[in-house]
């Protein structure tokens, strides 16, 4: 597919003039090329790997658990401050991975604890371990150099390590500057997760991250798309990645008043997207990772195809910081370039994971932008809606890539996961529009994926059944 494409290329080299004063004629046409998706690989609360992942969604598990003072990985600290930090937190609940080396675990040995990984933080592992899962799901390990430069990389992370600059701080503070680690600039960029799978795996083609917040998961995979829909790649590994359970970034959000504070006693319950109940968002940590591949790419060499990525769609609020608009406007339009761009009527959309992260304002307002995009196909009960936030939490940087993993496998499988401790429903949702409190097979031929992030940034994938 390559050689002949750059066969063309070099042909049109040469049929341009090279006068020096002739008028530049127009650049080559591009014709759009069909992206889909190959391989997917998983780390969160629910499990490491995404056959554990998805069974353990689909039956109604929680990733969400009480955090302790080891938690807030606050090692460089004396045992008063570990012991007062942890005091001052309004909530002490958050999604973590499950650590240990028992199938379904993320093997800290292996990713973390070795000597070649002192410059890799948690959240570049986690990022290192999706890749892996999803390559050997595709079975995408090139040797020729030429494939190399036609495979791409798009890893994004919303915070990075805030930790590793904690602990820096700390020994400034301390007058030990000098046992400062050298890795500590690469350990904290975020585009360090992108890059050491590059490097990994010898990918030469674009190598970019994306850091949009709460949307970078959904960008940095529809930021790949175009990049292969444009012909800068044939493949990408495209996703976001997240460790932010620590005492600042916990604290952070505390003093924003965004974590959940009602259900530190009962923490499987804190997380309840769309609830009457709902007063914050569970912190969660993780990531996933797609491998998208061209259509004819992935066809020629025999490749799984899951489905196909039809629909990119993305919107500013341009309104606040953090909330967004009463209007949905910003989720509106997002979703609707996504539907547009798919070729495809809402009618056809069967099912939505939205981004409900169990607020009180961005859930209303998200179920009106629903409402208002699907219309009759969505208070008809033919939609199928819900928020998996309520098991993972929110994954911030590593939500939009793991929810849209979860919209994928619901096609795959043809099972619409359910939203969890949804007991209440908010009074938007009445009749036949009523986010799913249990998971329902039902056949989805496609589905949309929604992430909004802090400063109004909103995006939305749509996946639909593979050609």
């Amino acid at each position: 597919m390559f050689r002949r494409s750059h066969l063309q290329i070099s042909r049109f080299y040469r049929s341009i003039s090279t006068s020096p004063t002739q008028p530049f004629g127009p650049p080559p046409p591009i014709s759009r090329r069909r992206v889909v998706i190959t391989g997917l690989g998983m780390v969160t609360p629910l499990g490491c790997g995404v056959e554990t992942t998805w069974k353990k969604l689909i039956q109604g598990s929680c990733g969400i658990r009480a955090i302790s003072e080891d938690d807030l990985k606050m090692d460089q600290f004396d045992p008063k401050t570990r012991a007062y930090a942890f005091e001052q937190l309004t909530s002490k609940v958050a999604a973590t991975v499950p650590c240990g080396n028992a199938f379904g675990e993320f093997n800290e040995v292996v990713w973390l604890n070795s000597k070649e990984n002192r410059s890799i933080a948690r959240f570049i592992a986690y990022a290192l371990c999706s890749t892996d899962e999803a390559l050997r799901d595709a079975n995408w390990f090139p040797t020729e150099q030429e494939d190399k430069e036609r495979t791409g990389v798009s890893i994004g992370s919303g915070i990075g390590s805030i930790s590793d600059i904690l602990d820096a701080a700390q020994m400034i503070c301390e007058k030990r500057m000098r046992r400062l680690s050298p890795f500590f600039i690469p350990r904290i960029l975020i585009n360090m997760a992108a890059g050491h799978v590059s490097m990994k795996y010898g990918f030469k083609g674009p190598n970019h991250a994306a850091i949009t917040a709460c949307a970078t998961g959904a960008h940095s995979i529809g930021d790949a798309a175009r990049m292969i829909q444009f012909g800068d790649s044939d493949v990408m590994v495209a996703g976001g990645t997240e460790s932010s359970i620590d005492v600042l970034s916990i604290a952070g959000f505390c003093r924003s008043r965004a974590l959940t504070t009602k259900y530190n006693s009962a923490p499987q319950e804190s997380s309840r997207p769309f609830d009457c109940g709902r007063d914050g968002f569970v912190i969660g940590e993780g990531s996933g990772v797609m491998v998208l591949e061209e259509l004819e790419h992935a066809q020629e060499r025999g490749a799984k195809i899951y489905a196909e990525l039809r629909g990119f769609g993305m919107s500013g609020d341009a309104y606040h910081i953090t909330q967004p608009h009463i209007d949905g406007r910003g989720a509106i339009l997002a979703m609707s370039h996504a539907i547009k761009q798919s070729g495809l009527h809402p009618n056809q959309v069967n099912y939505v994971n939205a981004h409900a992260t169990s607020t009180s304002l961005g859930d209303m307002i998200e179920a009106n932008a629903i409402k208002a995009v699907f219309s009759d196909h969505a208070t008809s009960g033919a939609l199928a809606l819900s928020s998996t936030k309520g098991a993972t939490g929110h994954l911030l940087g590593a939500a939009g890539s793991v929810e849209a993993i979860f919209a994928v496998l619901a096609i795959n499988h043809g099972i619409a996961p359910l939203t969890l401790n949804l007991k209440q429903p908010d009074p938007v949702f009445h009749n036949g529009f009523m986010p799913l409190t249990a998971s329902k097979e039902m056949p989805i031929r496609a589905s949309i994926s929604n992430s909004f992030g802090f400063g109004g940034t909103n995006a939305s994938l749509l996946f639909a059944s593979a050609p």
